[in-house]
């Protein structure tokens, strides 16, 4: 059987720690119990470990109110909170021309209901200016939100700058984690973030099904909850509790995600955001320094490892992308990411919409010998 190479960690990281199996397991075979419904022991120790995973991401993203740490489906579904919580009729939001669907469609929904958005307009290597964001800020613009990296070129926004323009201006600042949580430090005080959403199964190399959305208690105040129901608490009223994070927890909880997430965290407070990121770079830079060699293919986004994260697109000039995605898996067994990643404007910025890039992404388990191996097997394709 063909050895596989999986470079497609930007969609999910993938092999997990060992641990965040067994506990997902251990929840379904000795627990089973829900929590905030009852008080006898199993469920008392699903709590005990959801409370923990509360902390855990307090800890990793400097932030001090596990209260205000909202477990979700997923960051798709905290994106959607955001928006649909926080914009009205009237409001305008901004964001980058960078966004993943997840901003965009929820955007095109409420574009309906009459708020407002603008793209601030990214250069060739899919970064934005913040001097732009802030000209193109009106009386009105309620909200920005952005992707801190991109999931098409790997690039990184100068959040800390923008965080600056939006408390200058009194307006909520969101930033959408995905590809940077677990890669690379965030501070959510220091960014100025009014909301931080992260996926579980991405860089925090979790189980899908399960993200968060941490929220500054004033920006916590002003959002309608999207979605309401059962929470366990306050049961004698027929509208959301007026608590934290009741409120904006409905529904019974993935209890084996949490579980799992638990443990992935822990193994990611051990290792540290740091030796990851510093990982991530050690393997850019052989992947970069390897490309440079490879005159078929061309690199989207920042040519060199600063300010980006392990996310890479190429572009295959007079080739069928997804031919040479299916040839470099049939071959050679590396499994990437073709297409346009969720991301048309992502791709329209950067000049391959609609046919898109083949897409590598690097994680934690990645090794240099998978790098050695995408990059001969990238010059063997791109040699035909």
């Amino acid at each position: 059987m063909m050895q596989t190479t999986y470079m497609d960690h930007a969609a999910t990281s993938f092999p997990k720690p060992p641990l965040v199996g067994k506990r997902m397991k251990e929840y379904v075979d000795e627990v089973g119990a829900n929590i905030n419904r009852s008080v006898y022991g199993p469920a008392q120790q699903a709590g005990m470990v959801t409370l923990e995973l509360r902390r855990l991401l307090c800890q990793l993203f400097h932030f001090d109110d596990p209260t205000h740490v909202v477990l979700t489906p997923g960051n798709t579904w905290g994106l959607n909170m955001l928006l649909h919580g926080a914009l009205k009729q009237g409001d305008h939001c901004l964001v980058s021309s960078m966004e993943h669907n997840a901003v965009m469609r929820p955007l095109q929904q409420l574009a309906e209901c009459g708020v407002t958005f603008d793209r601030v307009p990214c250069n060739s290597e899919g970064r934005l200016s913040p001097e732009d964001l802030e000209a193109m800020l009106r009386p009105n613009t309620r909200l920005v939100l952005l992707a801190h990296g991109s999931n098409v070129s790997g690039t990184i926004q100068d959040a800390a700058q923008i965080g600056k323009i939006c408390a200058a201006h009194h307006i909520f600042f969101c930033l959408d984690a995905a590809q940077t949580a677990g890669h690379t430090p965030i501070d959510f005080q220091a960014l100025g973030l009014s909301a931080l959403s992260v996926p579980g199964h991405k860089g925090l190399m979790g189980p899908q099904g399960i993200g968060a959305l941490l929220l500054r208690p004033d920006f916590a105040a002003q959002l309608t909850p999207w979605a309401a129901g059962g929470t366990g608490s306050a049961s004698d009223l027929e509208v959301p509790p007026p608590y934290m994070p009741d409120r904006f927890e409905p529904g019974t909880p993935n209890l084996p995600g949490i579980y799992g997430w638990e443990a992935a965290l822990s193994f990611l407070r051990d290792l540290t955001v740091e030796a990851v990121e510093a990982h991530d770079k050690e393997l850019s830079a052989r992947f970069l320094a390897g490309l440079e060699q490879i005159p078929g293919a061309v690199l989207l986004g920042p040519k060199g490892v600063q300010g980006r994260v392990g996310v890479f697109s190429l572009d295959f000039p007079g080739r069928d992308n997804g031919e040479v995605a299916f040839q470099l898996e049939d071959q050679f067994g590396i499994l990437t990411r073709c297409g346009l990643h969720c991301a048309p404007s992502a791709h329209r910025t950067l000049g391959t919409f609609p046919r898109g890039t083949v897409r590598f992404s690097f994680g934690w388990f990645t090794t240099e010998e998978d790098v050695d191996r995408t990059l001969a097997a990238i010059a063997a394709v791109s040699a035909k």
